[in-house]
């Protein structure tokens, strides 16, 4: 699996410390979105030309991370 602290960082002065693909100001919650809308990886990469493929698998393997640590819990609905 990708270690995604190779590509995803925090930095207070960029997006207010929202983590970020390093070199970039592409948030994890901007990717996120943009995947959950139904873009695809080749639409990411095509326009975002500073992004690679091992970004969005480090993209994965953070949420996956964020997941299994407990830190991401589903909302409960009425």
């Amino acid at each position: 699996m990708t270690n995604w602290r190779d590509h995803i960082v925090t930095d207070p002065s960029v997006l207010l410390g929202k983590p970020v693909i390093k070199g970039t100001r592409l948030s994890v919650e901007f990717l996120i979105e943009r995947l959950a809308s139904g873009w695809t990886e080749e639409q990411l990469l095509e326009n975002y030309p500073r992004l690679k493929k091992q970004d969005i698998q480090a993209l994965f393997a953070f949420v996956y991370e964020c997941l299994q640590d407990g830190l991401i819990f589903p909302s409960k609905t009425a």
